[in-house]
């Protein structure tokens, strides 16, 4: 039995769920999410005992993969509706920074033009100032696929350190081509 995947979810107070046909409903205070889970796990419900219980139905390979997933994507979904999921990341680079036009973030990071990224619905967008990217959902897919996103348009490089990285991430550093002494 998959260790992660027999426990159950507690539902904390002023979070609601219901099952409907092979979707589950997660509603609380900072949203609600919808998940479409996997026709040969079945998803119950605990009013009772304010819980959500996974179960497969046998010990095939693929099941017991599931079986864990499932579980842990329930978890996610009933965290971020109590208190949303956070991704941070900073602009390094002499005249790299961000700005938000409506539902665009728009980045100068070097590049002759200015790449102007959509920022989902699921996802608020803040910054703090013009060199950090604040990012929070109840979805943690959706933050961390557009934190990604967002890294993948300059990421850090080895030698300067210039580019978009996660706040606190650290870069390896390069040394550079040292000029060679006179010979």
């Amino acid at each position: 039995m998959s260790r992660i995947g027999k426990k159950p979810v507690p539902l904390p107070a002023g979070v609601t769920a219901k099952v409907d046909g092979g979707i589950l409903s997660v509603k609380g205070t900072q949203g609600d999410l919808k998940l479409k889970f996997h026709s040969a796990m079945k998803v119950q419900v605990d009013e009772a005992a304010k819980q959500i219980v996974v179960t497969r139905p046998d010990d095939e390979r693929q099941n017991r993969a599931l079986h864990g997933l499932t579980r842990s994507l329930i978890n996610n979904m009933v965290t971020g509706v109590v208190k949303p999921f956070e991704q941070k990341l900073e602009i390094i680079g002499v005249g790299y920074q961000a700005s938000i036009g409506g539902k665009t973030l728009n980045l100068q990071v070097g590049y002759a033009n200015v790449i102007k990224l959509p920022i989902p619905a699921a996802v608020k967008c803040t910054l703090p100032d013009n060199t950090h990217i604040h990012l929070t959902s109840a979805d943690k897919q959706a933050v961390g696929q557009f934190a990604a996103v967002i890294r993948k348009v300059r990421p850090p490089e080895p030698y300067k350190g210039k580019g978009i990285r996660y706040e606190g991430e650290h870069v390896r550093r390069k040394a550079g081509k040292a000029f060679a002494s006179g010979g």
